[in-house]
């Protein structure tokens, strides 16, 4: 594709972009501590040389109160201005634009002195707001004005009003959050006169500066804005000067999926098509966009003008660069995990990437070209082998890999086959196609053994993990299956289906027996009680109940909730798909036999029975490092990445981190 569209430059205002790519904000956690800038600059820059029409930054707070944190980053003073123009720089050398979004965290914000439109505590945070006073609410307008300013002032090229996601602009405009009897509540018209206010305010101290809103067009919540109080928002901010619309869907607790991995690609982009139609300025469209392709399709059809992709610049910094030399085939595709990115920002680490550790990390996980000639060896394809080889290869080190299997990916190729997580398999044909590009020497079907490795300057054994199979009695019944076996299609399950271990395996392989494979986007969307909100305020219905096509007992030994070690901005998304495919869940169980009658247990001291066609043991894995141990005892050194390391359920972030790692350090 030539995504001609994609590709075209576009006017915001007086700011020109080069095209229509929008760097999205997220929050790496560098925003945060003024000694972070240097990183913060590298990381924007790198991506502003990618290729990015426009980079917008984490949010910064227009005050103290405003922050998300305690002693977050803000853009308050002339002194945090000047800090930025490092960051501002280095974009535009980089032939870039960028802008700063700024918030205000209201009821969100995870310290004890926020305020809110109202005192209502949010279920996220533990902190109840103290509802800010009509003055208070004037003097926060001034606040979000004078940050404008100031962004100006760092050499920002536009700023973006953080107005959706439930932060305080969102609380103000939902009757949810705002029970005020002022002139800022009581009726939806007056809650709406913040904004308003705050773009007018806006436009009478910085002109014509380019202000984008993000506005949010799907509450999902209850009491959430209708879509007639939406179109009314977005046509008077649009009457007080915003100059494009950047659209949000969801807020933080909302209890429907917005952007994981099981999203449909582009589930939210007819939400922006139906704004396109009503305003007069330009119209970016979000989430769950992350191939060139789709974006192309969504300015093609009329559905946006921009399209805005935050997670996938993570991923793979030169997004557009690639999209634009045809090298589409090239770009390390957003996954949508959340693992390494809103997982670490929610437990307050610094964000990364699972398939990209680089990113947020450009200055200390570095692949520098190699001054040595020595040659690496790799044993095994998974995702620890895969990363290990192609940073090797890219540093200028002669790779060969060797892979016992007929194919590239190991146990992500089993992960790519449960239902959401589709897009795992773009991980694999960007590595399969990297490692065609530099050259890598690819044995597949071929084991190495220490005589072949012992000719190599470095090896690296990357030999996965296999499925470890409990003592349990009759655990060699007919009826017994591994969670390879079922994922692979080397067994269909029949009705009734028994699942051991229910750690993160466990959870996906449930929901792979229980999935309908005709479900369509609009059942997805049924299922989770999204409906038209000109019928429906925020966007919520009843949901859909699913219809399972198989019954699952999932058991487990421990006594604590099932699912409670899943990902923390994902896993509540999972144990709802159990819930909704009626999962009989059973926890404290311990395995008493498998015969004939189906999988015995005892839980809470009286024996079961579960009747069942077959059993898929999901307990977990062991390692697999024979030959890192024959290397060793032939006196061979090597390292030792990935699951053949640490056997700890199938984390593919810890092994491309660690195989990138070991390759920088050759």
């Amino acid at each position: 594709m030539t995504y001609e569209n994609l590709l075209s430059p576009i006017r915001l205002g007086d700011l020109e972009l080069r095209n229509r790519v929008v760097m999205g904000s997220m929050h790496t956690g560098l925003e945060d501590k003024p000694w972070d800038v240097p990183r913060l600059t590298a990381y924007f820059a790198e991506r502003a040389r990618g290729g990015a029409g426009l980079i917008i930054t984490g949010g910064y707070a227009v005050n103290k109160r405003a922050w998300l944190k305690p002693f977050a980053g803000e853009m308050t003073t002339r002194l945090q201005a000047m800090r930025h123009r490092q960051v501002t720089d280095a974009v535009h050398e980089a032939g870039g634009a960028i802008a700063l979004q700024l918030l205000h965290a209201g009821r969100y914000a995870y310290h004890p002195f926020g305020v809110g439109a109202s005192a209502m505590k949010s279920p996220i945070t533990p902190f109840t707001p103290k509802a800010l006073s009509t003055r208070a609410v004037h003097r926060t307008v001034d606040d979000f004005a004078r940050s404008v300013v100031l962004a100006r002032k760092a050499g920002y090229d536009a700023v973006e009003i953080m107005g959706s996601e439930g932060y305080l602009i969102n609380q103000f405009l939902a009757a949810r959050t705002n029970d005020r009897t002022d002139e800022w509540g009581g009726s939806a018209s007056a809650r709406m006169r913040f904004p308003v206010r705050v773009v007018e305010r806006v436009r009478e101290l910085v002109g014509d500066f380019p202000v984008v809103y993000r506005i949010s067009l799907l509450d999902l919540v209850e009491g959430g804005q209708t879509w007639d109080e939406v179109v009314e928002l977005a046509q008077r901010l649009q009457e007080a000067g915003v100059t494009a619309f950047n659209t949000g869907i969801g807020w933080h607790e909302a209890r429907v999926p917005t952007i994981i991995t099981q999203v449909p690609r582009g589930v939210w982009a007819p939400q922006t098509a139906k704004l396109r139609e009503v305003v007069d300025v330009p119209v970016i469209a979000s989430n769950r966009i992350n191939t060139p392709e789709l974006a192309e399709q969504l300015l093609a059809d009329g559905s946006a003008d921009l399209v805005s992709m935050a997670r996938p610049f993570l991923a793979d910094p030169d997004f557009v660069r690639k999209a634009a030399e045809g090298r589409a085939d090239e770009i390390n595709t957003c996954i949508a995990c959340n693992q390494a990115c809103l997982d670490h920002t929610f437990a307050n680490r610094t964000a990364s990437c699972l398939v990209n550790p680089r990113a947020c990390h450009e200055t200390t996980l570095v692949l520098a070209p190699t001054r040595r000639r020595a040659s690496v060896a790799v044993v095994g394809a998974g995702p620890a082998g895969l990363a290990t080889a192609v940073s090797a290869a890219e540093r200028g080190f002669p790779v060969t890999l060797f892979e016992t299997g007929p194919e590239l990916g190991g146990q992500f190729r089993l992960a790519m086959a449960v239902p959401g997580k589709e897009d795992f398999a773009d991980t694999l044909r960007y590595y399969a196609r990297r490692l065609e590009v530099l050259g890598v020497d690819v044995r597949l079907s071929t084991r190495a053994g220490v005589d072949d490795l012992a000719a190599y300057d470095e090896v690296v054994v990357a030999t996965g993990v296999e499925p470890r199979i409990p003592d349990i009695p009759g655990i060699d019944h007919p009826s017994v299956v591994s969670y390879a076996d079922v994922l692979s299609g080397r067994v269909v399950p029949g009705r009734r289906v028994a699942v051991i271990g229910a750690g993160g395996i466990g959870v996906d392989v449930s929901h792979w027996l229980t999935h309908d494979p005709a479900d369509t986007v609009e059942d997805w969307l049924a299922h989770w009680g999204v409906g038209d909100p000109a019928l429906h305020p925020g966007g919520l219905t009843e949901p859909k109940p699913r219809t399972p096509v198989r019954e699952v007992t999932l058991v487990q030994r421990k006594t604590t909730p099932i699912g409670v070690g899943l990902g923390k901005t994902s896993g509540w998304a999972h144990r709802a798909v159990l819930r909704q495919a009626g999962i009989v869940q059973v926890s404290g169980a311990s395995y008493d036999r498998v015969d004939d009658a189906g999988l015995h247990v005892t839980v809470d001291g009286a024996p079961r029975l579960i009747e069942v066609d077959h059993v898929v043991v999901c307990a977990g894995q062991e390692s697999v490092r024979s030959l890192h141990d024959e290397l060793l005892a032939a006196g061979v050194s090597s390292h030792l990445v990935g699951g053949a390391d640490v056997a700890a359920e199938l984390d593919a972030k810890r092994a491309i981190a660690q195989g990138t790692e070991v390759a920088a350090a050759l």
